[in-house]
């Protein structure tokens, strides 16, 4: 199974993932940021599927299919969404269906969105964590593959929350990854 991730930021997730020796065939960004150099530092094709549209007229769905011939292209089989900014459309899930897989920043269904960690904050819970997720057309609230709890300190701020948050992603992400993998291959 050919796995890309695809990911908008520095790449600390992606770089979890390639750590923990998953195989990564491709790296695709919507922008030039952190994780194209990465991918290019380990040898990994990396591709640029520019969203330069953030207005209201922006076309999710062609810049979806775009995304898809970049990855079908690249003949993958399985996508880890890795901090990808760009919310993706349908022509996506239906080609990759029950092959995407997200991670969350709290214990779904519980805070679903861009700011799981700052609204658990505002709730005041105790505890939250991270979800490993089957990615769906409706954001964050495709089957729960694993979670992990993660405490809440008294004196934690958005950052500090969120720094330990992604500390105990960096592990259950990628063994979660090679788990999905690993089944899928003995079911094909």
């Amino acid at each position: 199974m050919r796995l890309a991730v695809l990911a908008s930021g520095t790449g600390s997730i992606c770089q979890a993932i390639i750590d923990a020796h998953v195989d990564v065939a491709a790296v695709v960004a919507d922008r030039t940021c952190g994780v194209i150099d990465l991918a290019i530092a380990r040898g990994i094709p990396s591709f640029i599927v520019e969203r330069t549209d953030f207005g209201s007229d922006f076309d999710r769905r062609q810049f979806s299919r775009d995304i898809v011939t970049t990855l079908q292209q690249a003949d993958i089989d399985v996508v880890a969404m890795a901090g990808f900014g760009t919310v993706l459309d349908a022509p996506f899930f239906d080609a990759f269906d029950g092959r995407v897989l997200n991670t969350h920043p709290a214990l779904l269904p519980s805070f679903p969105g861009w700011h799981g960690v700052r609204d658990a904050l505002r709730e005041g819970v105790k505890i939250t964590g991270c979800t490993v997720h089957i990615a769906t057309l409706e954001v964050d609230s495709g089957p729960i593959l694993a979670q992990a709890a993660v405490e809440v300190l008294d004196n934690d701020d958005e950052a500090s929350l969120h720094e330990r948050i992604k500390s105990t992603e960096r592990h259950l992400y990628p063994a979660t990854i090679k788990k999905f993998l690993a089944d899928l291959e003995a079911h094909t």
